[in-house]
């Protein structure tokens, strides 16, 4: 019996393959691939920032952030998040957090000139731009009238969604690289998909080893475990705050209890937001009274995280 492909797009696992020392050759292919780099404009080298908080508390927390963060050669910095939930407010949090990459980028007396670019990955699993049919959309900051114009480039913001990837009917993985990487990232991929993504990049070939790799090692396959039982349990943990809101509903009126719902899992979300924003800017090493003044958390549970 073929044991059950892990899923890539687990940000514990993303990690172990692609932000690990060793793993710079699939890394830059797959930084290639989303940004549409090839020739003298490709990336060529790249410094993985590597995660050091892999501990048990961290990968169990369903508000704790897993995100990949690269410099590379040509004096960018990249930053990957996967984003299976939706957490709402999306587009806020992305550019809060790009925010966060950018201005730590300068320290004290240094020239503004200094700020090197900041490009923002988000790999998400659900609908994020109903009303546009492609899966992959780029932003920057440019004129209203004069589209041509940018304000910077400093900005680049990249959002994948493996939803409408799922529904294209035609995938050209013969001749595009990045319809290969989603391909190989897509848990729903067939066996027959995958091997012949495999044979077709090198690259791909190289993660697929290093997952293969991970998933002999006990300790790292209890990671992804728990990790995907923490993913699970954020869903769980909302769409109970929802049910408790209904069944309330149905003892105090179906009007009122439609609305408490709502309520309670918008404040669950919200609360969940926090922390996990709280989170980030800890671990970016930001000042416990700004992180306080941002979330509205107390010194307290700023501390716990």
């Amino acid at each position: 019996m073929m044991k059950e492909r892990l899923n890539p797009l687990n940000d514990y696992l993303f990690l172990k393959v692609m932000g690990e020392k060793g793993d710079e050759e699939q890394l830059i292919a797959f930084l290639n691939a989303v940004l549409g780099r090839e020739g003298e404009k490709a990336i060529n080298s790249v410094e993985i920032i590597e995660n050091k908080t892999f501990t048990a508390k961290v990968i169990g927390d369903k508000t704790s952030i897993l995100d990949l963060r690269v410099n590379t050669g040509e004096g960018e910095r990249i930053a990957v998040e996967v984003q299976i939930r939706n957490r709402r407010n999306m587009n806020r949090r992305i550019l809060f957090y790009w925010s966060l990459e950018f201005s730590q980028g300068l320290d004290a007396g240094q020239d503004y000139r200094e700020l090197r670019k900041v490009i923002a990955i988000n790999i998400v699993n659900y609908e994020f731009f109903p009303d546009i049919p492609e899966f992959h959309t780029c932003f920057h900051i440019r004129e209203d009238t004069y589209r041509d114009v940018l304000l910077t480039d400093a900005l680049e913001i990249h959002v994948i969604d493996m939803v409408k990837f799922r529904r294209l009917v035609e995938k050209d993985i013969e001749h595009n690289a990045l319809h290969r990487w989603m391909t190989w990232c897509d848990k729903e991929s067939s066996e027959e998909l995958i091997q012949e993504v495999v044979r077709m990049d090198s690259a791909i070939q190289k993660a697929e080893e290093k997952m293969a790799y991970v998933a002999q090692d006990k300790e790292a396959l209890r990671a992804y475990q728990m990790r995907e039982m923490a993913l699970s349990d954020w869903t769980s943990g909302l769409n109970h705050a929802r049910r408790e809101g209904l069944r309330k509903g149905k003892r105090e009126g179906k009007r009122e209890g439609k609305r408490e719902g709502k309520r309670e899992g918008r404040q669950e979300g919200r609360r969940e937001e926090k922390i996990e924003i709280a989170a980030k800017m800890k671990k970016r090493g930001a000042p416990i009274g700004q992180i306080a003044e941002d979330t509205g958390l107390s010194f307290d549970e700023i501390e716990k995280l």
